[in-house]
């Protein structure tokens, strides 16, 4: 089975991740709320390098890798970007102050950390890369 793709930053293609990571997961025999929370969490990052990191450029591309080892389910995420997105610099937001102000955007990394087991976040040489960590047992 194929455990790498290379996609074009556009939105039409979290759609090609979505069942690229489903495909990936299927022999793994997962509960329907784990693999949708793992789809969620994975969604949510690469959303965020297409539209935030690389501005839903075509000519931008993201590639991803899965794999499990240990039953630990790793997705590494990696991007070209050059803009001044820092995912690394990432802070936990207050969400009751978010509540309390309305704000209806930036808590899809909160559900990210809350989802997977660890979450890595590195910004070198004009590229992010992400990695999702989580335990399948």
């Amino acid at each position: 089975m194929r455990n790498a793709i290379r996609i074009s930053c556009n939105r039409h293609n979290l759609k090609v991740v979505r069942d690229f990571v489903t495909a990936f997961l299927a022999t793994y025999h997962l509960s329907d709320v784990l693999l949708n929370q793992l789809l969620v969490a994975v969604d949510e990052v690469v959303a965020n390098l297409i539209i935030h990191a690389n501005g839903e450029d075509d000519s931008q591309f993201l590639n991803l890798k899965l794999s499990v080892e240990d039953q630990t389910f790793t997705i590494e995420i990696e991007d070209g970007s050059s803009s001044s997105y820092q995912p690394s610099s990432y802070r936990e937001p207050d969400l009751h102050e978010f509540i309390r102000l309305g704000k209806k955007g930036g808590v899809g990394m909160a559900l990210v950390n809350r989802i997977m087991d660890r979450v890595e976040f590195a910004t070198a040489n004009n590229h992010n890369v992400c990695r999702l960590y989580k335990r399948l047992t």
